[in-house]
């Protein structure tokens, strides 16, 4: 039994949803296995580009096959360029084959993890769909929540895996409020349903899965660590609060877990923030972290109060805008450490996904 694990768009939860059904489908076989044919997020390891997801899953779940089988082609910078001046269609279609049936080897169930919509992929030949179809497995979506557009993009992703005579196993809608939640899953289901599509699974949006930690921005932005916080910065950052206003406004924002993003030179909204944090009123400490910006640092006392409390205090050269804009246009990955976040995404799933109807339908096609 094998299921390709595809998108509307990227970002919509392919690997949350493949995360999880390995751990559900895993208890219901003997053998399970995974497999990334195409990654375009790699890593380094021992001179081979191995993709992220293919370690994240590896570790999690100490998957016994190799990890460059696991992950047959990676898309390095410049692969594109390359493979439009010199096609080797033939060559990559073979790999993925060939890595894919040693992944299969002995396996019951194979989870195949796409690589954004349907069409992704085409420029080399190797598109979600045409993926799918070398691996002759049908294929279950992931789309985010919603009513109209989410319906119009199956669809429209649809097509393309039709039209490369690779079947719909099912979709998974994902990401959907939580205030919202009744009224989709109602919705999406009876549209869906009515058009010989079935919706596997409804799964409310989840912020942990969503929030970087302090650890994952600092690194993201390549700011320095001033402050001897590194026992927090694996804690979730929580909410971005911008230092735009005066103290006495700041105060309204200080009422659920937040990140500070200010200029340096903004003293008294650090202060008021540590302020508040500090104060001995048996309320939650909801500051997770500073960040300065503009390469302007505060005055030593402060630095000094800020090392004091262990908050954990980064400092970058960009400008306050630039700085926030990179934190919210960045896609943070879930990794091996995170097992917090994979235990969670597995109890989603389980609660969820109609695993039942899944393991149902893979037997079905099987036969």
């Amino acid at each position: 039994m094998r299921v390709y694990i595809g998108a509307t768009r990227q970002n919509d939860g392919k690997t949350v949803v493949s995360l999880g059904l390995l751990a559900a489908l895993g208890k219901r076989v003997k053998s399970i296995g995974y497999i990334k044919p195409v990654g375009q997020q790699f890593l380094n390891i021992d001179g081979k580009k191995i993709d992220k997801d293919v370690v994240l899953m590896s570790k999690i779940y100490n998957l016994k096959d190799n990890l460059t089988d696991m992950s047959p082609v990676a898309i390095p910078r410049g692969f594109t360029e390359n493979y439009i001046n010199h096609p080797e269609q033939k060559e990559l279609r073979n790999k993925v084959i060939k890595r894919f049936r040693t992944v299969a080897r002995g396996k019951d169930v194979v989870i195949i993890e796409g690589t954004g919509h349907a069409g992704v992929g085409s420029v080399f030949d190797l598109s979600n769909a045409k993926v799918a179809k070398l691996c002759r497995s049908k294929v279950i979506m992931v789309c985010p929540g919603g009513v109209g557009r989410p319906i119009d993009e199956i669809f429209l992703n649809k097509a393309l895996f039709d039209q490369k005579g690779v079947s719909l196993l099912g979709v998974i809608i994902n990401k959907v409020r939580k205030d919202k939640f009744d009224k989709v899953n109602e919705l999406v289901r009876k549209s869906l349903t009515a058009r010989g599509i079935e919706v596997l699974g409804v799964i409310p949006f989840e912020p942990l899965l969503s929030t970087p930690t302090i650890g994952e921005i600092l690194q993201a932005i390549g700011g320095k660590l001033l402050s001897s916080g590194k026992k927090r910065i694996g804690e979730q950052a929580g909410r971005y609060v911008i230092g735009a206003m005066p103290p006495s406004t700041a105060f309204d924002y200080f009422n659920k877990r937040y990140l500070l993003i200010t200029p340096g030179n903004r003293e008294d909204l650090i202060l008021a923030a540590i302020s508040h944090s500090l104060a001995d009123d048996g309320t939650e400490v909801l500051l997770t972290g500073i960040i300065i910006t503009g390469g302007i640092l505060p005055h030593q006392n402060i630095l000094n109060l800020i090392k004091k409390t262990g908050f954990p205090l980064i400092a970058v050269n960009d400008d306050t805008y630039t700085t926030t804009s990179k934190i919210t246009n960045l896609s943070f990955k879930i990794k091996p450490e995170d097992r917090g976040k994979a235990i969670k995404i597995q109890a989603m799933i389980e609660k969820y996904v109609d695993i039942d109807k899944v393991f149902s339908l893979l037997q079905q096609d099987r036969r």
